[in-house]
């Protein structure tokens, strides 16, 4: 199965990215993603919240505004997705990401649609 690693952080860890703590923030991702190496089927880092536009539609009228989707104090920073046995196989790699120490890490089957018919694998 494959499931999705959405992982939430918060502003003090979107900080940590840069500056003083930096080398610490990237290091213990690099030690992460490298023991992942072979479940992972794809993975991204966001840049922060602020980057963001929301595109939110109601019949013919668009709203489009700058910013996090929700004002809340996590956002989320990343995604990765696996290739698991398990929901509780994907479970123990969310419990190990560093994410996971300051913030939340949610895992999530993966739904495929294919040819109009909607497929679970």
């Amino acid at each position: 199965m494959q499931f999705a690693l959405l992982i939430y952080e918060s502003a003090c860890d979107f900080a940590r990215r840069r500056g003083p703590e930096a080398a610490a923030y990237w290091s213990s991702w690099a030690a992460y993603s490298g023991a992942l190496d072979d479940q992972v089927c794809l993975g991204a880092c966001l840049q922060t919240p602020d980057t963001g536009v929301v595109f939110r539609r109601n019949g013919a009228m668009r709203r489009i505004s700058d910013g996090p989707y929700s004002d809340s104090p996590e956002q989320l920073g990343g995604v990765i997705m696996l290739d698991m046995d398990s929901v509780e196989d994907a479970l123990s790699w969310a419990e190990r990401c560093p994410a996971a120490r300051n913030g939340a890490v949610e895992v999530r089957p993966l739904q495929f649609i294919s040819n109009s018919v909607e497929t679970v694998i």
